[in-house]
């Protein structure tokens, strides 16, 4: 599995770059996650971090069964991007 965390404590999925910390805040009800929110820091941005961790995140999807929403309109857009992810969406 890749290096995404889940935070459950928190309510995000991380993923620790150069030390810092990418992350996709989360709602869940059951086998349903909601992504209203994802935040790369600022020296991270245009590295792709935040892609690493959408990737991380529909690998977890995958592998735990849950369906995703995303609400960010980033993880909406990544979504709309990645053809190959869409078998995670609810």
């Amino acid at each position: 599995m890749t290096a995404v965390k889940d935070n459950r404590e928190r309510g995000r999925f991380e993923l620790e770059e150069s030390g810092l910390t990418a992350f996709a805040n989360y709602a869940r009800n059951g086998l349903h996650v909601v992504i209203p929110h994802v935040e790369s820091p600022p020296v991270l941005r245009g590295t792709g971090t935040a892609g690493r961790l959408m990737e991380g995140i529909v690998e977890r999807a995958r592998a735990e069964g849950f369906k995703i929403t995303p609400t960010c309109s980033y993880a909406f857009t990544w979504f709309r991007r990645h053809k190959d992810a869409q078998d995670v969406l609810a």
